[in-house]
């Protein structure tokens, strides 16, 4: 106290020294681009893979009368469908900036890649999962492979099983990237 007033911490305001001629703009600083992120020929590959082996699948699991009746290959359906189109777009947005010659550093374009990338590579083995529990169920448990198409719902599970293969590559570079930033 001060002459019987309170008197508080104050905060004064300090300006900014003036920027001399010398001085140099801090550099930008940007993500690297590693082989296997997007906008890289290795990152297309896995995008082209990722969108085959589910296609395979898709299509071998929806040539079969049956696979309606079983809710872990109408999962395996959806996710796959799912899986194809998220590969597929994002395939045709690595051919476009291939040929331009740009790369996707923005983090906002790579976290959005990485989130897209897990979720469905998680949807895309979990239904997987399921498809191959039902599978040996059908064929090693109720041994009745003979009136459904075991052959068929195994090749399907092996396909959406390649194209988490081919997925988890792309979900962890791009994490690891924003992690590592």
């Amino acid at each position: 106290m001060i002459g019987g007033m309170m008197v508080g911490p104050s905060v004064h305001p300090i300006e900014a020294p003036p920027l001399t001629e010398n001085a140099m703009p801090r550099p930008r600083i940007r993500m690297q681009s590693l082989q296997g992120m997007p906008a890289t020929l290795a990152g297309f590959l896995l995008r082209f893979f990722q969108f085959s082996f589910s296609l395979a699948s898709l299509s071998v699991i929806s040539s079969t009368s049956d696979f309606p009746s079983v809710t872990a290959f109408r999962y395996l359906v959806a996710a796959v469908s799912l899986q194809c189109l998220w590969s597929l777009s994002l395939a045709i947005a690595d051919i476009y900036a291939i040929l331009v010659r740009r790369s996707y550093r923005n983090s906002t374009i790579v976290t959005f890649f990485s989130i897209g990338d897990g979720i469905t590579s998680t949807l895309t083995f979990s239904s997987a999962c399921a498809s191959a529990g039902i599978t040996v169920l059908i064929g090693n448990d109720l041994n009745d492979c003979a009136q459904n198409h075991c052959s068929r719902f195994e090749t399907a599970t092996a396909m959406a099983f390649m194209s988490w293969f081919a997925a988890s590559p792309s979900f962890f570079l791009n994490f690891w990237t924003l992690a590592s930033k």
